[in-house]
């Protein structure tokens, strides 16, 4: 019988594995796979495709190792969580804005549809194979804990890493489960910035632009989710590209201690108030989860509108003015 059944028919059955200890935000996929049994895993994406597509290997000609090339399937059991189910859109001061926090109740919804019990303890992956993946399920990660989430952790290089270790994978379609009671508490505003606190001449928190260098410096924008070029003044860059590290296909964090040097190079205190926004809150959160989960620092906010929502509402950006 295959694993995936396994665990749907003990759960079909009433039996519920105790749930693992976490060791902190991020375990290794080795972790996982002793661990497998205790905790539930999901799959967060926005190609849902890629749920049931085989990886593809191809041979190095010099060494003759197999590399992996593309990180399809999943995890055994894993729940497969659409991403883009996961922004939603509201007005504000009379505009659309795009891409921002579920309510409470949509995020209960979410979790409920995928399972999701109160007690369990989840591991948010992605394909792994790109630094915006990583971002992805940095993002659920941030709304779960805003609304009141407590034992979760990411999946270090996702699914590329656990494929280079080894680990098979399933491309079984989704299954669907009963509805978990998993329960959404109040929105906790302590990991969510709003507009007006980026506003120059506010002081407080530093400001912390996640995007690439030619977003940040307007010398490109993201038309047209972003209505202009340039930052928003004061911020200082910490590009998408230094979120991670490529080993082979797989996207792995960097140690506490090498990002504090990386941020000490950018110009900003690693443990200092901070605020990050990025195109529309996708690239932030992978910054806010550095800063607020690996680095230990808890005055760490996401601006989920971010330059989507600074833009569309006529708010000054700076930078070269091409």
């Amino acid at each position: 019988m295959k694993l995936q059944a396994v665990f749907v028919l003990l759960s079909s059955l009433g039996f519920a594995a105790a749930a693992a200890e976490l060791p902190g935000p991020v375990v290794s996929v080795a972790w996982l796979n002793e661990h497998r049994a205790e905790v539930v895993v999901l799959d967060v994406r926005s190609d849902v495709a890629g749920f049931t597509t085989a990886p593809e290997w191809s041979t190095d000609a010099k060494t003759g190792a197999k590399v992996l090339d593309s990180s399809g399937g999943h995890i055994a059991d894993a729940r497969l969580v659409d991403f883009n189910a996961w922004r939603v859109s509201a007005t504000i001061e009379g505009h659309k804005i795009d891409k921002l926090i579920p309510s409470a109740e949509e995020v209960q919804a979410l979790m409920r549809g995928l399972g999701v019990d109160a007690d369990d303890t989840l591991v948010l992956t992605t394909p792994g194979a790109d630094p915006s993946d990583v971002d992805m399920a940095a993002r659920v990660y941030w709304t779960l804990k805003t609304y009141g989430g407590t034992q979760m952790a990411l999946l270090d290089g996702g699914n590329a890493a656990w494929l280079q270790a080894g680990y098979p994978v399933s491309t079984d379609a989704a299954v669907k489960l009963a509805a978990g009671n998993w329960s959404a508490g109040e929105r906790n505003s302590a990991w969510l910035a709003q507009a007006d606190d980026l506003k120059p001449g506010k002081g407080g928190p530093q400001l912390i632009d996640a995007r690439p260098v030619p977003q940040y410096l307007g010398v490109v924008y993201k038309k047209p989710a972003v209505a202009a070029g340039g930052h928003v003044e004061g911020a200082v860059n910490y590009p998408i590209e230094l979120q991670t590290r490529p080993v082979g296909l797989a996207q792995m964090f960097l140690t506490p201690e090498q990002y504090r040097s990386v941020m000490k190079g950018l110009g900003y205190a690693p443990q200092a108030g901070a605020i990050t926004y990025c195109n529309t809150g996708h690239m932030a959160a992978g910054a806010w989860f550095v800063m607020s989960e690996i680095m230990g620092n808890p005055d760490t906010r996401l601006y989920d509108g971010s330059m989507h929502e600074w833009t569309t509402l006529g708010h000054p950006v700076v930078g070269v003015g091409l």
